[in-house]
């Protein structure tokens, strides 16, 4: 069977429209309304094992326990990037109409501005993780990045100001309530108020400062995301590799977070027309094709463990490597890549990829943010790329 990748980004586009962009997430079971008479047991050790026990589980239980479909403002935004990707390949109005009902929806769920200031945004639901717990709506910075360049990128399209100011806004929130200096350390944080150290979060606030301070002239947030990228390609690994982040449980090297540092990094670099960090980027870029993906193209989720395959890890390895890539070859290998994504994830039946497939066990579970959205929005720049460059492609099973 052949199925053309543009195909499979219709698909999973038509199967998002169905709900109108609601979907379930991994981390979504502190929605349950269990919770509405037990609100005390979202916090300690049985709100994250609960988190846990949903997003591992390969029976959706969410219906049966009250967890709701809702829209993720991250998984909106990937759609609209990937609506936008689409629109200039095929000059489709309706998908520009789509990403511009999209945007204005992203605007009106701005975390709180009395609190804030400054546009930003968080995820639908409580998250309880190892360090620290983190209500619904509380801002995050990777949610606010990925908005802000959804935003950043319909206004260059529509030149619709009302998208431009808030996607440049959302700088200030990163520099005046997420950047800190802890343990030695300049960088931005996860959330307001953590110490946690992470480099993708780090780097991704630093590239959307870095975009911004080149978009207003700003000298002191240009320098102010140049000493943050110094801080994690200082922590780089002789080989180019990065572990996840500072902590004892960070100290793993995985597929899409390591995509993530390179793209920020390619990024920061691009707007800021700097050339310190090329080295850097070139040595991550060799490590992360030596070490993150097999032979035959599987995108490996650990530099020492494939498993579990993902989706997010092969959607973050295509935009790196027609982002940050060198070319024909880097463009060869993201087909590749996709062939064997198709080949392991991806339901023709149900025309939507699975969440997890590991050593003896698939999860099918469909979640939309973490997998359907990526995966529309990597093909989607994916396709675009490929017709660019003449280049055909397909997905086979």
């Amino acid at each position: 069977m052949m199925i053309n990748s543009s195909e499979i980004a219709s698909n999973i586009l038509r199967g998002a429209r169905v709900d109108e962009f609601a979907g379930y997430d991994p981390f979504d079971g502190l929605n349950s309304r269990l919770f509405v008479f037990l609100p005390m047991l979202k916090h300690g050790i049985f709100g994250l094992a609960w988190i846990q026990f949903f997003k591992r589980a390969p029976v959706n239980l969410r219906p049966l326990l009250g967890v709701p479909k809702k829209r993720n403002p991250k998984g909106i935004a990937l759609f609209v990037m990937g609506l936008l990707e689409d629109y200039q390949r095929y000059k489709d109005e309706a998908c520009l109409s789509q990403a511009i009902d999209l945007g204005d929806w992203l605007l009106a769920q701005q975390s709180e501005p009395d609190q804030w200031r400054h546009s930003c945004w968080g995820y639908h639901f409580d998250w309880k993780a190892r360090a620290f717990f983190v209500p619904k709506g509380k801002p995050n910075v990777i949610t606010t990045v990925y908005v802000a360049q959804a935003l950043f990128a319909l206004a260059k399209l529509t030149g619709n100001d009302k998208y431009r100011d808030p996607a440049l806004d959302a700088a200030h929130f990163m520099v005046d309530s997420l950047y800190t200096e802890a343990d030695g350390r300049c960088f931005f944080a996860y959330v307001p108020g953590e110490t946690a150290f992470v480099h993708n979060a780090s780097l991704w606030a630093a590239a959307w400062v870095a975009v911004v301070a080149a978009e207003t002239g700003n000298d002191v947030y240009r320098l102010l995301a140049l000493n943050v990228a110094r801080q994690s390609v200082a922590e780089q690994g002789d080989d180019g590799s990065w572990v996840y982040g500072a902590r004892h449980h960070h100290q793993f090297m995985d597929g899409f977070h390591t995509g993530y540092n390179l793209e920020a990094l390619h990024l920061l670099r691009s707007a800021l027309g700097s050339s310190e960090f090329d080295e850097a980027i070139a040595r991550g870029l060799v490590c992360y094709k030596q070490h993150l993906f097999e032979a035959d193209g599987t995108a490996k989720y650990y530099h020492n463990d494939s498993y579990p395959l993902d989706m997010h890890s092969v959607s973050q390895a295509l935009l790196t490597l027609l982002k940050v890539g060198n070319g024909d070859s880097d463009l060869q290998l993201a087909g590749k890549i996709l062939n064997r994504a198709v080949e392991t994830l991806y339901m023709h039946d149900k025309q939507r990829f699975v969440y997890q497939k590991h050593r003896y066990l698939t999860n099918r579970v469909n979640y939309l943010r973490w997998t359907q959205a990526w995966s529309y929005y990597s093909l989607a720049f994916y396709n675009r790329a490929c017709g660019e460059t003449g280049m055909v492609d397909h997905a086979k099973n």
